[in-house]
């Protein structure tokens, strides 16, 4: 298959592009900074400039006709209270986390409706399913990726196209190099400081990158996708179905201890 994996530089981009490429498929790992790899090939796109996107899109096409598979892995964190969070900031992340992995089903969708065939990946988050305290904002714009991904899997159906969202837990990259972390006002610090060493300590013993990847590689082998997959430890994982299922009272309750914030 031919594949197109944004956020290929580093972390769980470049595993998935070397990972995919290694098992036989043509792989375009799309990223700012060129991905230094033997095994696929690096475009320098900012996905969220379109014109960039067209432009590699187009260049796959030339080169192979086809693009089978889209994995939307590009995105930031974003930490801070929601108080002291400022417009400039929410936009540069909801930029990057939902217009950008739109703005590549745009270029892709057209050459997959062509086709009658394409799979669709957009990697959201665990916790995008509940607000997370210090990230409010993150957990939003990955929530506004899954919605979308909801609609869209309605509106491709009828071209055997395909999408779902894929649900990280703490995976151990190199995020808080690239989170956006936000003024945090003196009524929240101590709080804060106490959840974002906990925040890097999940990272830091977090599931490995590899795993990540074989779990997609066994994905892509599914005829059929449901509409959410969640990965990661089970401590994580289970807070999803308890957010169903307990009252919201008690269930902030259980985050709160969680966090530590008690």
């Amino acid at each position: 298959m031919v594949i197109i994996i944004t956020g290929a530089s580093k972390g769980i981009g470049f595993t998935l592009a070397e990972t995919l490429a290694k098992k036989g498929h043509v792989v375009y790992g799309l990223s700012r900074q060129i991905a230094d790899s033997a095994h696929f090939k690096g475009i320098s796109v900012d996905v969220t400039d379109k014109e960039q996107i067209n432009q590699a899109v187009s260049s796959v096409i030339e080169k192979e006709g086809r693009i089978d598979v889209l994995i939307n892995n590009a995105g930031m964190g974003m930490v801070g209270s929601v108080e002291d969070t400022t417009k400039e900031d929410i936009h540069k992340l909801f930029d990057l986390n939902l217009v950008g992995p739109i703005q590549m089903i745009s270029a892709v969708m057209p050459y997959m409706r062509e086709k009658r065939f394409g799979k669709i990946i957009n990697v959201s988050s665990i916790g995008s399913e509940m607000g997370l305290p210090f990230r409010g904002f993150y957990s939003a714009s990955k929530s506004a990726l899954d919605k979308a991904t909801e609609a869209l899997r309605y509106e491709i159906k009828n071209w055997d196209v395909q999408a779902t969202s894929l649900h990280l837990g703490d995976i151990k990259t190199n995020i808080a190099e690239s989170r956006i972390k936000t003024r945090v006002s003196e009524a929240y610090t101590t709080v804060f400081n106490k959840i974002y060493a906990l925040m890097n300590a999940h990272v830091d013993h977090g599931t490995e990158p590899s795993e990540v990847a074989d779990y997609v590689v066994d994905l892509l082998d599914k005829k059929s996708w449901k509409a959410h997959y969640y990965f990661g430890k089970f401590g994580q994982k289970i807070g999803v179905p308890l957010k169903w299922i307990l009252p919201q009272n008690f269930y902030e309750n259980l985050m709160r201890k969680y966090s530590k914030m008690d």
